[in-house]
């Protein structure tokens, strides 16, 4: 199980009579059957079995075989067998696969020689490869390119080991010469990579003497010499750095796409001069236009996310070049794009970023588009944050939206209508138009909430005469004709439907049901369920539905308490505007027929659902107030409720100030950190770009923009003790995670005198993660240390353990031994970060998400907002809960935290928590998520986590 191979397949474990009949094929002279026994022993091999007894067998029998397949295999067995043996030595049995070796690479067949050079990289014994040097130095010149590819990438690997340099010492030289007259796109790739990992200097002095034809080259060899680009100005000496952008630059140019991102990646890393940034920038946006795959899209617009974190003042000028990506159909990449661009508004490209999305919304129209309606809606919320930020953009695009209002997209119809109400308040400008527009569309809006919240912006911001007429003529020519609900005696009927007033096209739709009165006697009631009518002219509208009756008659109590309190304040409002006392009167007169209409329908039997009491009482408020007002009463109904909305959007503008604050870094330098003043400096042959790149350099000198991010002290708090200092093997790791793999540096120390073979780390995960790699043998000298690395994927949030042992070999001892290590525990908190989201998207989440942990509150600390706090900094969350709404000493708390993992998901907490009367807390902490293993993670964190007060 522990040995290397390039080759994994699981095969169940044989017994000796597997053994027996794998030895009866390969003797045999059938070629399908040795194909099959050869199959079955590198099966068995991979899964732990030794057969010792098989190699003279494959020896005689299956070494002079001419069948490519049966040579395939062949290699691949002898990459798993041990080569050596307990002392370390090489088995004597090796001489006879050197021959063998040795005749493949003289074998006049292409492929023979070709599959044993690939099979020598693989090889990491010098006894066995030495003899096979001079054969391998032949193939450089064979005819054939595939043998003189694989040749190179031989001849690099065996360069590589240890003593290398001993067993080719001049590799390098024929390498390069190699390179010099090679033609063959990959062979030319194979042997530039030799020389940037083995003779840099002569790379580097390939890559300068052909700067002029790099262009032409093939695109593999194209992206080794990025690579090399890369890898050369890292080093400290950056002298040449100027040479190695020309270079870059001019390979932006080439046909094939992958060279062109990696050279604007390149490009960025190298270069902080305006200029090599807008040339990648332009690039990634061609790139993204161009490219039909979502991924690549979606990594391109990270990229691009990337500059404007560190370059933003560069990325406002692509804007509109960014923008174009919104013709992809994916949600996912329009709405990035989004957020993108809105994070690079301007006032100078705020007016073309607003007119672009207008036009975008006009084609969410046309209906041909997929998902038309999300995609309105995000556009909605993008227009709204564009207007927002800066408001004389809100007067070209908010007539526009407004026709939105009866959109079938519910959650799109509400964004307009929240976007309206804060513009108008913000925007006193736009008021009158607004005002009006909202009286002649409001026919058309068919949601609940919709409906609630133009009503208040009806009755908030009607302030002339003509203005709260108007409201009250439109509210009153929704509702239809009154009263909602007649009752009368059997034979009596009347139906409350029928218009008082000839109206033109008028189509009504009653129902009708026989019912039992108090005193036995029979009556029929009925109720007008739809009516279409011609509302006057002045009403703006020639053909609509009445809206508000319908959903008052389908039993929505809640928006009939707002209708009453509109009317409320139009007719207070309209006291104070009109100088008529009888015209006000007979308003008011209106106003309280519709809510004694609405009282009688509710208190009826017809609807299946009483009135509430809340709606019920807010209702009778209304009538006693319009019956006796007072000063003071007014003064609240008329100003305090539009004072409250300024504030709350006041405070809702400082929050999203003091986010930006917290999220723009802030590097300081020390005092006596080098600044080179490039004034000083000779600027003889240096480009515009390389005087560029200085000044940039010394500003991020002169800012502490060259500060490591990560101090000392945080990489020692990463560091675990796998094994105890008793152990003959000590071992720690230090933990990396990325966003989605984790990265253990794991260091061996042998702490015997004697030497360790075989030493392997055998890891194996529980939860959500997958080890990458296959575990490697090694060999530890005494008291010496070794550094292993391991790879571990991460695919959803969920806590995680990686547990495992460290296996080894002495030569005093037969059997192996075994030292098991610590288990590391994967905390879901390097997973997770504070997010922000609408409180409408908040619950829309809530109720959509089906997984739910409950968590008791047991705590010791006694301070509400002490545990608020506490919550929060121990799960990495974001309080979506305003400060304001969390003042005071009530006694009771409730609050709503909000997170984003790494991988997109959402992770939502209640807090709910009451004040007892011994000064304990209680309560419960609600978790609700997509997913079952972030909720359950996320629980067990606040349950470990709740009792302490750090």
């Amino acid at each position: 199980m522990d040995k290397p191979c390039t080759l994994l397949v699981h095969f169940d474990k044989g017994s000796a009579a597997m053994a027996n009949e794998i030895k009866a094929d390969l003797e045999g002279s059938d070629v399908a059957a040795k194909v099959e026994a050869m199959k079955r022993a590198v099966m068995l091999l991979l899964n732990g079995e030794t057969l010792p007894t098989l190699f003279i067998t494959v020896v005689r029998y299956v070494l002079p075989s001419e069948d490519h397949t049966i040579q395939k295999l062949l290699l691949l067995y002898l990459e798993i067998i041990d080569k050596r043996d307990a002392a370390g030595r090489v088995l004597p049995e090796m001489i006879l696969i050197c021959q063998n070796l040795r005749n493949n690479l003289q074998h006049p067949n292409e492929y023979i020689r070709g599959v044993t050079l690939r099979f020598l990289c693989r090889l990491s014994e010098p006894e066995v490869l030495e003899p096979l040097v001079p054969s391998i130095l032949e193939n450089l010149e064979h005819r054939h390119h595939f043998i003189r590819r694989h040749a190179l990438s031989a001849i690099s690997a065996i360069y590589r080991l240890p003593h290398g340099d001993q067993l080719i010492p001049d590799a390098p030289e024929l390498v390069e010469r190699a390179l010099a007259s090679e033609q063959d796109a990959s062979a030319r790739r194979n042997a530039f990579l030799m020389l940037c990992l083995c003779g840099q200097e002569r790379a580097v002095a390939y890559l300068f003497s052909n700067s002029e034809r790099v262009t032409e080259w093939p695109d593999l060899l194209q992206m080794a010499a990025v690579d090399l680009i890369r890898k050369v100005c890292r080093s400290p000496n950056r002298a040449d750095k100027g040479r190695y952008i020309k270079i870059i630059i001019s390979l932006l140019s080439s046909p094939s796409t992958a060279v062109v991102y990696e050279c604007a990646g390149a490009l960025v890393s190298l270069s902080s001069a305006p200029t090599a940034v807008r040339a990648a920038a332009n690039n990634y946006c061609q790139l993204l236009t161009s490219q039909s795959d979502n991924n690549v899209r979606l990594i391109l617009l990270d990229r691009l996310n990337e500059l404007r974190t560190a370059h933003r003042d560069v990325m406002v000028d692509v804007v509109m070049d960014v923008l174009r990506a919104l013709s992809s159909p994916n949600l996912d990449v329009k709405r990035k794009v989004l957020d993108l661009v809105l994070d690079l508004l301007t006032p100078r490209n705020v007016e073309e970023v607003v007119l672009y999305l207008k036009k975008e919304v006009v084609k969410t129209q046309s209906g041909e588009l997929e998902k038309g309606g999300e995609y309105r809606q995000m556009l909605v919320q993008a227009i709204h944050a564009c207007a927002v930020e800066y408001p004389e953009v809100a007067g070209s695009v908010v007539h526009l939206l407004m026709d939105f209002l009866g959109d079938t997209n519910v959650a799109a119809a509400v964004d307009v209508v929240l976007f309206v109400r804060e513009i108008i308040e913000t925007n006193p400008k736009l008021r009158v138009s607004m005002i009006q527009r909202l009286s002649d569309t409001f026919y058309q809006i068919r949601a609940s909430r919709v409906c609630s919240i133009a009503l208040w912006i009806l009755g908030e911001y009607s302030l002339s005469l003509s203005e709260v007429e108007s409201a009250i003529t439109t509210i009153k020519h929704c509702l239809g004709d009154l009263p909602l609900f007649t009752l009368s005696e059997e034979g009596e009927t009347a139906d409350s439907s029928k218009p008082t007033q000839p109206m033109v096209n008028s189509v009504t739709v009653s129902s009708r049901r026989p019912v039992v009165l108090a005193d036995g006697t029979y009556a029929t009631q009925s109720a007008a369920t739809e009516a279409i009518s011609t509302p006057p002219v002045t009403a703006g509208s020639s053909a609509s539905t009445l809206n508000l009756r319908s959903l008052i008659l389908s039993g929505d109590f809640f928006l009939a308490a707002v209708v009453a309190c509109t009317l409320t304040k139009l007719v207070l409002r309209l006291e104070e505007v009109q100088s008529s006392k009888i015209e006000a009167n007979k308003a008011c007169t209106g106003a309280l027929l519709v809510m004694t209409s609405i009282l009688q329908l509710g208190l009826s039997s017809y609807l299946p659902q009483p009135i509430d009491n809340d709606s019920y009482d807010r209702i009778v408020l209304c009538v006693r107030l319009l019956c006796n007002t007072g000063d003071d009463v007014r003064k609240i109904w008329l100003q305090s409720c539009r004072q409250s909305f300024a504030k709350m959007l006041a405070e809702k503008q400082f929050r999203e100030t003091e986010e930006m604050k917290a999220k723009s870094q802030i590097s300081h330098a020390q005092p006596d950190d080098l600044i080179d003043f490039y004034h000083l400096k000779s600027r003889r042959g240096m480009s515009q770009l390389e005087l560029e790149d200085e000044v940039q350099d010394d500003l991020k000198a002169a800012t502490g923009g060259f500060s490591k991010e990560t101090d000392d002290a945080n990489r020692l708090n990463r560091i675990l003790q796998l094994t105890g200092f008793s152990d003959p093997v000590y071992a720690e790791a230090f933990v990396t995670v990325h966003h989605y793999d984790i990265v253990l540096d794991v260091t061996v120390i042998n702490r015997t005198k004697e030497t360790l073979q075989n030493l392997c780390l055998e890891l194996a995960t529980m939860g959500d993660l997958k080890l990458v790699d296959r575990p490697q043998n090694y060999t530890l000298a005494p008291e010496s240390s070794k550094q292993i690395r391991a790879n571990i994927k991460v695919s959803s949030t969920e806590t995680g353990v990686i547990f495992g042992n460290i296996v080894y070999e002495t030569s005093n001892v037969m059997e192996r031994s075994v030292v098991v290590l610590n288990d590391i525990h994967i905390d879901i908190m390097d997973y997770i970060s504070p997010a922000t989201c609408a409180d409408v998207t908040f619950r829309n989440m809530w109720a959509e998400f089906e997984w739910e942990n409950k968590v008791a509150v047991n705590t010791v600390i006694q301070d509400e907002k002490e545990f608020l706090n506490h919550v929060i900094k121990s799960t990495n969350m974001k309080c979506l809960t305003p400060p304001s709404a969390l003042d005071g000493e009530c006694g009771f708390l409730a609050a709503n935290l909000y997170a984003k993992s790494v991988f997109g998901e959402d992770a939502l907490v209640n807090i709910s928590i009451e004040k007892q009367v011994d000064g304990k807390l209680s309560g419960y902490i609600r978790i609700r998520s997509k997913t079952q293993g972030i909720a359950l993670s996320l629980g067990d964190k606040i349950t470990l986590k709740q009792k302490g007060g750090s």
